[in-house]
C-alpha cells in the first residue's frame, strides 16, 4: 500500500474491528483513522491517493465485517463530533452523538425527537440509512447535514441531495458525515421524556436488547419501519415471513436467528461472520422458497470472507 498521510489524529495499521462492531465480528482494516478535528479529516483525505478505498464507520451497530477484514482506511469519528445543541426547533448533532443522546437532549430542550431514543448506533448512520421507528424517519425531520467528501473538500447536502428512501440514501461515494441539522416539532420535555421511556419499555418487552445483534436483519418489504400502532398490518414485516418459513431461532454455527425477535440475528457465542452473513442468506432463501419474496439485507456486510 503506498504511504499515507500523517495526520494529526491516529492512524493504526492492520486494526481488527471485530471490538467495534456490535456483533464482534470481523477481521483487520488496513487502516482505522481516528482523525481529531473536522480539518484533519478534511486534510487527510485531500493528500490520500485517490485510488485508496475510504470506509466511514459509525459505532457498527448495523454492520457485519467478513472473517477477511477491509482493505480499506476506515473513518471512525470520535470525541470532537459528538456534540450536540438545540436552537428554537433545530437541533445540531455531530455525526458520532449516538442517536438516543440527541433525542434526549432534544427532548430536554423541548422538541420532539423521540423517535430516535430507540435507534441503536450514531447520527451519521441514522442519516445514511434514514433511520426510522415508530412511524418517523430522519427524512421527515432532517434540515441539512455538514460532510466531507472524498477529495477533502467541505459540502452541505440537503434534503434533495441525499434522495431519502425507505433504509437508503444517495450518499456520496467516500464522503464522511460530519454533522447534522434536524427540525422537530415542540413538546413539553416531561411528556416528550415519558413517551421515551414508554417507547425503551415496548422495544426490551420485544427484541433482543440484551443480546448482540445488529438491531433488524431484514428491510420490511412492506417498505416501512414498524409504526408501533394497534392496527399495523404484518403480512409484509420482515419477522412474520421469516416466522412463517419456521426460522424463528435457527442456527448455524454460533449464529442465530433470536427467539425473541426473528427478525435480529444475534451472535450466541463464538460466531464467525460467515456464521451470521451464512444464516442470513439461509433465512433469505428459505422465505423467498415459502412466500416468493426476497428479503432485502438491512445490515450492511462489507470486507473480505
Amino acid at each position: 500500500m503506498s504511504d499515507l498521510p500523517t495526520p494529526r489524529g491516529r492512524l493504526t495499521p492492520q486494526r481488527s474491528l471485530s471490538d467495534l462492531t456490535w456483533l464482534r465480528v470481523g477481521g483487520p482494516a488496513d487502516w482505522l483513522f481516528q482523525p481529531a478535528d473536522t480539518d484533519d479529516l478534511a486534510d487527510f483525505l485531500e493528500a490520500l491517493d485517490p485510488g485508496i478505498a475510504v470506509f466511514p464507520m459509525g459505532v457498527g451497530s448495523n454492520l457485519i465485517v467478513r472473517d477477511g477484514g477491509l482493505r480499506a482506511v476506515v473513518i471512525r469519528l470520535g470525541r470532537g463530533f459528538n456534540g450536540i445543541s438545540v436552537q428554537g426547533k433545530r437541533v445540531t448533532a455531530g455525526a458520532a452523538a449516538l442517536d438516543a443522546h440527541v433525542a434526549r437532549k432534544a427532548a430536554e430542550a423541548g422538541v420532539d425527537l423521540t423517535f430516535l431514543r430507540t435507534i441503536p448506533g450514531s447520527i451519521g448512520g441514522a442519516v445514511r440509512m434514514n433511520a426510522g421507528c415508530y412511524g418517523s424517519y430522519v427524512a421527515d425531520h432532517f434540515v441539512e447535514a455538514r460532510v466531507i467528501l472524498r477529495n477533502g473538500q467541505q459540502a452541505t447536502l440537503t434534503a434533495e441531495d441525499l434522495r431519502f428512501a425507505y433504509r437508503e440514501t444517495a450518499f456520496p461515494e467516500g464522503a464522511v458525515l460530519v454533522e447534522a441539522v434536524f427540525e422537530g416539532p415542540e413538546g413539553d420535555p416531561q411528556a416528550l421524556a415519558a413517551r421515551m421511556e414508554d417507547q425503551l419499555a415496548r422495544r426490551d418487552a420485544s427484541q433482543p436488547t440484551k443480546d448482540r445483534s445488529a438491531g433488524s436483519t431484514f428491510r420490511n418489504p412492506a417498505g416501512f419501519s414498524s409504526t408501533g400502532r394497534a392496527d399495523d398490518v404484518h403480512d409484509l414485516k420482515a419477522w412474520k415471513l421469516i416466522d412463517d418459513a419456521g426460522l424463528r431461532g435457527a442456527r448455524r454455527g454460533g449464529a442465530q436467528m433470536s427467539e425473541k425477535h426473528s427478525n435480529f440475528l444475534i451472535n450466541a457465542g463464538g460466531a464467525s461472520a460467515a456464521d451470521l452473513e451464512g444464516l442470513g442468506e439461509d433465512v433469505r432463501k428459505k422465505v423467498y422458497e415459502m412466500s416468493g419474496i426476497e428479503l432485502k439485507w438491512e445490515i450492511m456486510r462489507v470486507g473480505d470472507p
